[in-house]
């Protein structure tokens, strides 16, 4: 069998090049007139950054360890407390169903309008449609009028519930997840957060209330068994009040009804009760005591976040600049004629 040969000879590209450069000239010129009409017909996107750094939850010797070797790019986390959470993670966090669904009762105000509105609101029924979505949009109206209406929508007022949402908030809590976005620095653990929208008001908007939301739900796992802890201790206090402020009563009311009685019986009796009010006493204070130490507990359990770099409405979109564009759509017609080109005269350049 023989082998295929390529023969590859410049000279006669270029010759081939220059004798069809006008129909090369037509197919860059319309190529170059298509990107620009898409980039003219795609809205403007603006980004917002936040950059956050956590508090290390290691210390002492092992902290010092484990910062050593995230200078090297090792993820080495000696010392720990047990945390599940951790930096590394918070990117999968953020895109929860519960973390998506519970932004979507922020209120946002476009820039441009300084309309206000729930951000699910302004996600579902206030986004500018590119001119390439036409097309998909069509075709899914097509689809819902074939379809059976959807029956599990939400009444007004209710809210979402993420362990089922409804077709509309799914395809809203998408959306959502396309526009942030996390990014963690394994070397120095600092969280870059980015929210990209169409107004820039309401992308420093989200990235601050992203921010936020995601220090109340770190703070929220964190502080978990504390608060707990804190919440069992204070159900005890109730308890060992009542059972003290019982026993107080209990040994008042027969000490004063037994005043002037000797009887050894009877001081025997008062006695008990006198060591049994002690005993409650002494327990309520315990309890006392570990509450206020379950309260430190939780404060020290609280982690701090070092805003590195906070929101801030950015001036300029993010999009792709119309020249570049032109440029990039005018190569690509010039390839396709070329491509063409190339295969009309395969047999110049291909020996089969």
């Amino acid at each position: 069998m023989d082998n295929k040969v390529i023969n590859i000879n410049i000279p006669d590209i270029i010759n081939l090049l220059k004798r069809d450069r006008k129909k090369i000239a037509i197919y860059s010129i319309i190529s170059g007139i298509i990107g620009v009409a898409l980039a003219f017909g795609t809205p403007k996107k603006y980004e917002s950054t936040v950059m956050l750094a956590p508090e290390e939850s290691g210390a002492g010797f092992s902290g010092s360890i484990s910062s050593l070797a995230s200078m090297v790019g090792m993820n080495m986390k000696f010392g720990q407390n047990g945390d599940a959470i951790y930096p590394e993670i918070y990117p999968d966090l953020m895109e929860s169903t519960d973390f998506i669904v519970g932004l979507f009762p922020i209120k946002i105000t476009a820039d441009k309008t300084n309309e206000s509105y729930e951000y699910y609101t302004y996600i579902s029924k206030h986004q500018k449609k590119a001119v390439t979505d036409y097309p998909m949009l069509g075709l899914k109206a097509v689809i819902d009028l074939i379809k059976p209406k959807e029956e599990n929508k939400r009444k007004n007022g209710e809210k979402a519930d993420p362990f089922r949402l409804t077709k509309e908030e799914y395809e809203t809590a998408k959306k959502i997840r396309e526009n942030i976005s996390c990014l963690v620095d394994k070397k120095t653990s600092v969280i870059t957060i980015k929210v990209t929208d169409q107004d820039p008001l309401i992308a420093a908007t989200l990235a601050d209330s992203i921010k936020n939301h995601l220090q109340v739900a770190i703070t929220k796992y964190r502080t978990q068994k504390s608060r707990n802890d804190l919440k069992y201790l204070e159900q005890l206090h109730t308890e060992a009040r009542a059972q003290y402020d019982a026993s107080r009563k209990a040994y008042a009311s027969y000490a004063d009804s037994h005043l002037n009685t000797n009887l050894q019986s009877y001081k025997l009796k008062e006695d008990e009760l006198s060591n049994d009010m002690n005993l409650k006493y002494n327990i309520y204070q315990q309890i006392v005591e570990q509450i206020q130490l379950a309260k430190a507990k939780v404060q020290e359990r609280t982690p701090a976040f070092t805003v590195v770099q906070g929101a801030s409405v950015p001036l300029k979109h993010s999009n792709r600049s119309k020249a570049a564009t032109l440029i990039m759509w005018m190569m690509l017609g010039f390839f396709i004629r070329f491509g063409i080109l190339i295969w009309k005269n395969k047999k110049m350049y291909f020996n089969l």
